[in-house]
């Protein structure tokens, strides 16, 4: 199937469509022919740290009018991997607004680290604190409760380069403690089924589209739905061959990916 016959487009947002507040050149075009041609664009995110409300505010800032239905988030894939263990005492390590979309789900979330608690969850936290981590030590090396994290990027991409994200820290509580989480997002495969589950489109007709391999791009092989990767984040060309990770395509960004597309159409 040819790129323009796609009609579902996962979406990676950081170093993807832009990176801090900055929208990078070519995206509401792109954007705009998908709904052109009768296809969908969901955007499908592993950052824990905001909630769907606040991702809404920001692409309206960035000039993309967004509903709650356009997102799939690792919030999204760690409420569905938990639903049954709603009732067990869960601490974690994430902002804010991780901890309340949580609580609003139902979950059971504890604010402090008591002897009681079977489920440490950690998130991408931008509020980190040195007693958050010392708390998640502590839990994780006095008894045999479950780990789970929601990514495991690396870092994420900002203006002026990368900061630190769910996968640095989860590496820094594995070196203290002998942890090491499950991980629920991306490159796992719930994320792009629960997009294509909200959909009438096939896996043959979508395309998921980030600027990481481990996580982007593996989570869509790993679902058996098509890849384009993109080099405007975190991501080089030089990553394919170290990782054996292969995308179906390679772009230098979204208005390179839109131009093959309209060459095609």
């Amino acid at each position: 199937m040819k790129l323009k016959d796609k009609k579902l487009f996962l979406l990676d947002m950081d170093g993807t469509i832009y990176i801090d507040d900055k929208l990078f050149d070519g995206v509401l075009e792109f954007l705009d022919g998908i709904h052109e041609r009768g296809g969908r664009y969901i955007f499908m995110t592993n950052n824990s740290s905001k909630g769907v409300e606040q991702y809404i505010e920001k692409l309206g800032r960035l000039g993309i009018n967004a509903l709650p239905e356009d997102f799939v988030t690792s919030v999204d894939a760690t409420a569905a991997f938990l639903e049954k263990r709603k009732d067990e005492k869960i601490y974690m390590m994430g902002t804010a607004s991780f901890t309340k979309q949580m609580k609003d789900m139902g979950f059971n979330i504890i604010d402090t680290p008591d002897e009681d608690v079977e489920i440490v969850l950690c998130g991408f936290d931008r509020e980190l604190t040195y007693k958050k981590l010392e708390d998640v030590c502590k839990l994780l090396s006095t008894g045999s409760r479950d780990f789970f994290a929601t990514n495991m990027d690396w870092v994420c991409p900002v203006e002026f380069g990368y900061v630190p994200d769910c996968g640095s820290m989860c590496f820094m509580i594995e070196k203290a403690t002998g942890r090491k989480p499950q991980f629920i997002g991306k490159p796992a495969a719930d994320m792009p089924l629960l997009a294509i589950k909200r959909t009438e489109f096939s896996k043959e007709e979508t395309l998921v589209v980030g600027d990481r391999l481990y996580t982007d791009i593996a989570c869509g092989i790993n679902a058996g739905i098509d890849t384009c990767f993109v080099l405007s984040g975190e991501g080089s060309v030089d990553d394919i061959s170290l990782t054996g990770i292969e995308p179906t395509y390679v772009f230098d960004n979204i208005k390179e990916l839109n131009r093959r597309i309209e060459d095609e159409t």
